[in-house]
């Protein structure tokens, strides 16, 4: 390509030696092959800009994606690292020792525990495994089978440990008894 500078002054007088509509129309080509010449650089130019623009936009979007990612991977580990405390809740609140403990402590332990659930739950955690479920092995994990308990077969006789879930997606299966 024939690069021309910016500060460079296109001559329009005619050539001596060349006659007036000759030399015209040598310039008039010569005109046109640079027009023709600097379309070409614009249009190259715009094409590159216009890469880098659709490039910096969707490197935007993979950013604030993975951002995203990576806040709710942390969020999942923090609430994971929080389930053991409520579990410790639950275990301390079925043994038989908890009944001979003053009614005014179990309450105030009860109300700590359910504010912790009610954290989980504004953050879109949600607790399950009710006892008489149907078995589900996408959210229940079956340690025992029992005919002792009262109930219909392939049924949750009991919960050993709640299960949650955070939009949708299963962080802690429910450990349960199943009717035989």
């Amino acid at each position: 390509m024939n690069d021309i500078a910016p500060d460079e002054d296109i001559n329009f007088e005619p050539d001596e030696e060349l006659g007036d509509a000759a030399s015209a129309g040598a310039k008039v080509k010569k005109l046109k092959d640079e027009l023709a010449e600097v379309k070409a650089q614009r249009q190259e130019y715009l094409d590159g800009w216009q890469r880098s623009k659709a490039d910096s936009v969707n490197s935007r979007k993979e950013t604030l994606a993975e951002a995203q990612r990576m806040g709710e991977r942390a969020k999942e580990g923090l609430i994971e690292d929080i389930i053991p405390a409520l579990d410790g809740f639950d275990m301390a609140a079925s043994s038989p020792a908890w009944q001979t403990m003053d009614a005014g402590w179990r309450s105030g332990i009860e109300h700590i525990r359910n504010q912790l659930i009610d954290v989980l739950s504004r953050h879109g955690v949600e607790r399950f495994g009710t006892v008489g479920e149907v078995l589900d092995h996408m959210t229940h994990e079956a340690v025992e089978e029992t005919e002792e308990i009262p109930g219909e077969s392939g049924t949750v006789v009991k919960i050993l440990r709640s299960g949650y879930k955070m939009n949708g997606k299963v962080l802690r299966p429910a450990q349960v008894i199943v009717k035989k």
